[in-house]
C-alpha cells in the first residue's frame, strides 16, 4: 500500500516516514499542500493520504474539500494531522472530507492503529467495488458467451443511432444465425452445443472493431453494431465474419464439427432517421432471405424495407 505525506514539519515528516516504511508501507512524502494535490489528482495517486492540517500553498482541510468534490473512485481514505485539539476544530476537519484526524504529538502505535483501520475500510470498498462490477457483468453480458446481452445491445444500438442522426453519420446491424444449430445439439449434445456458441462468439468478437457492440440476440442469433459504417463497408464486413465461422470446424468435447452462417446486413445513413426496431427488423429480415437461399451466405436489406419514425 502507498501512503502519501503532506507535512511541511521537517522533523514529524522524518517521523511519519520512518514509522511508516518501518511498518511495510510505501511512502511518498511532500512539504506542502499544493504538491499534496498535484499527486492527488495524478492517474496513479496513492488512496491513503495523511495530511497535515496547517501548510503553505494548500491546507489538508482544502485538500480534503477538493478531492471529495471529485468524487472518484475508489476512495481515497485521509488522515489530518492537527495540533489543534477543540472538539470544533475536529469537527470542521471530518465535515470536509477527513476520515480520521490525529493529534500532535501523536504516539506510534495510535498512528499504527489508525492507519490499519483505514486500510481495512479500503479493503472493505475493494471488495465492494468488485461486487458491484461483478453484479453490473452479469446484467449486462451473456453468461455463455461473454458478449452484450440482448437488452443491453438494444439499449447501445438505440444510443448510437441516436447520436447518428443527430451528426448524420451512418450505421450498420448485422444479424447472423448459425446454420441448423437444432441439429449440433440433437446429435452432438448441449455441451457441443455451447461449445460452438462460444467459438463462433469469440471468432465474431476478434474481427472487429473496438468500437462496435457485438452482442447476443437469442438463441444461435448475434447481433453486431457497427457505426459509422455503410451497407457496402458493412457487406464486407458481414463476409468477413461468414468465411472466419466456416474456415476451420469447431473444437467441442463431442468432437470436430463443421459450422457456417449466415448473416443479413442493413444499414443507415444520416439522410434518414430509422429506429432501432425498425433497423433490426431489416437485418432480420435479410437474414431469413440468406437462410432460404441456402444458408451460408448474405444479404442486405434494402432501404425501403426499414420504417422511417417519425
Amino acid at each position: 500500500m502507498r501512503i502519501l505525506i503532506a507535512e511541511d514539519d521537517p522533523v514529524s515528516r522524518r517521523i511519519l516516514d520512518s514509522f511508516l516504511k518501518k511498518w511495510g508501507y510505501q511512502v511518498e512524502v511532500c512539504e506542502d499542500g499544493k504538491a499534496a494535490w498535484n499527486i492527488l489528482q495524478q492517474e496513479d495517486a496513492p488512496h491513503f493520504a495523511i495530511l497535515d492540517w496547517m501548510m503553505p500553498g494548500m491546507d489538508g482541510v482544502e485538500i480534503c474539500r477538493k478531492v471529495r468534490e471529485r468524487r472518484q473512485q475508489p476512495h481515497t481514505y485521509i488522515i489530518l494531522l492537527t495540533a489543534k485539539g477543540r472538539k470544533e476544530d475536529i469537527v470542521e476537519g471530518l465535515e470536509t472530507g477527513a476520515d480520521d484526524y490525529l493529534t500532535k504529538p501523536f504516539d506510534a502505535q495510535e498512528l499504527k492503529a489508525r492507519v490499519r483501520a483505514g486500510l481495512r475500510i479500503l479493503e472493505l470498498q475493494d471488495e465492494l467495488l468488485r461486487a458491484r462490477e461483478a453484479l453490473r457483468e452479469q446484467a449486462t453480458h451473456d453468461d455463455l458467451t461473454g458478449l452484450w446481452n440482448r437488452r443491453e445491445l438494444l439499449a447501445m444500438i438505440q444510443r448510437e443511432l441516436a447520436r447518428t442522426h443527430r451528426e448524420k453519420s451512418a450505421m450498420a446491424l448485422i444479424m447472423t444465425d448459425l446454420d441448423h444449430f437444432k441439429q449440433v445439439n440433437d446429435t452432438y449434445g448441449h455441451r457441443a452445443g455451447d461449445a460452438v456458441l462460444r467459438e463462433a462468439a469469440r471468432r465474431m468478437a476478434s474481427l472487429v472493431r473496438v468500437y462496435d457492440m457485438v452482442g447476443r440476440y437469442g438463441g444461435e442469433e448475434f447481433l453486431i453494431a457497427l457505426p459509422g459504417c455503410r451497407a457496402a463497408d458493412a457487406r464486407s464486413q458481414a463476409e468477413r465474419l461468414r468465411a472466419a465461422v466456416a474456415a476451420e470446424p469447431f473444437n467441442t468435447p463431442a468432437g470436430v464439427i463443421a459450422v457456417t452462417l449466415s448473416l443479413g446486413v442493413a444499414a443507415v445513413d444520416g439522410g434518414t432517421e430509422v429506429g432501432a426496431e425498425a433497423l433490426i427488423h431489416a437485418a432480420d429480415a435479410a437474414l431469413y432471405r440468406a437462410k432460404r437461399g441456402g444458408r451460408n451466405r448474405l444479404e442486405v436489406a434494402d432501404p425501403s424495407e426499414m420504417v422511417v419514425s417519425h
